[in-house]
């Protein structure tokens, strides 16, 4: 259960925060920017990494706890609670951002700005390279591991930076999801589901090559 709270806390901090901007950048006219949106979300992502990892890992994503499972790094019977925990604390995080801004449309969810495959095509190479980062400090040397949340948290800044403006940088179905649930508008939801996970999973045979594993 400490696990699973943990999951739930630091997938509403993260939710909250990551959608949180740009709501606020769209009610106070630009004031945080892209830049701005981007370290929020690296930030908010190192800080809870640094905050819950020694008690449940920190997976706060449904894509990382999948590829965690894939790559036999994490127990089958505990997947399906910790992406209940997750998912719980995403919408509790979009609930809470609905009742102090009503007049958000769509309280930050994400939306691609092209065609729907230019954008699934991008979150499963973002999500592809972020688990890459995530799996290679998690299964690195213990002095490695003290720079987790940093690297992990800077890709995800990285990530958010560049390619905001053509898919929003999710790179997590529950960033996605919570805010189109809550908000109504699931129009797109389908790439922000699968394309992460996908990318995910796609990124565990590749470091098991570069890794040698079997």
């Amino acid at each position: 259960m400490k696990k699973l709270f943990a999951e739930f806390l630091g997938t509403y901090a993260l939710v909250f925060a990551c959608t949180g901007a740009p709501v606020i950048n769209q009610q106070f006219h630009g004031v945080i920017t892209l830049v701005g949106m981007a370290i929020v979300c690296g930030l908010i992502v190192m800080s809870m990494i640094y905050t819950f990892g020694d008690i449940s890992g920190a997976h706060m994503n449904p894509a990382v706890s999948i590829a965690f499972t894939v790559a036999g790094r994490f127990p089958l019977k505990q997947l399906a609670p910790y992406i209940a925990s997750q998912f719980a604390g995403g919408l509790m995080a979009s609930l809470t951002l609905h009742l102090m801004f009503p007049a958000s449309e769509f309280l930050g969810g994400n939306m691609p700005s092209g065609p729907d495959l230019q954008s699934f095509a991008m979150e499963v190479i973002l999500t592809f390279f972020l688990m890459l980062v995530i799996i290679s400090v998690a299964s690195g040397s213990k002095e490695q591991g003290m720079f987790a949340g940093l690297a992990i948290g800077s890709m995800v800044a990285l990530e958010v930076m560049f390619a905001g403006p053509v898919s929003g940088g999710s790179m997590n179905p529950v960033r996605s999801l919570s805010p189109a649930i809550v908000s109504g508008h699931m129009e797109h939801s389908w790439i922000y589901l699968v394309a992460p996970i996908a990318g995910a999973a796609l990124a565990i045979p590749v470091f098991k090559i570069l890794k040698h594993e079997r």
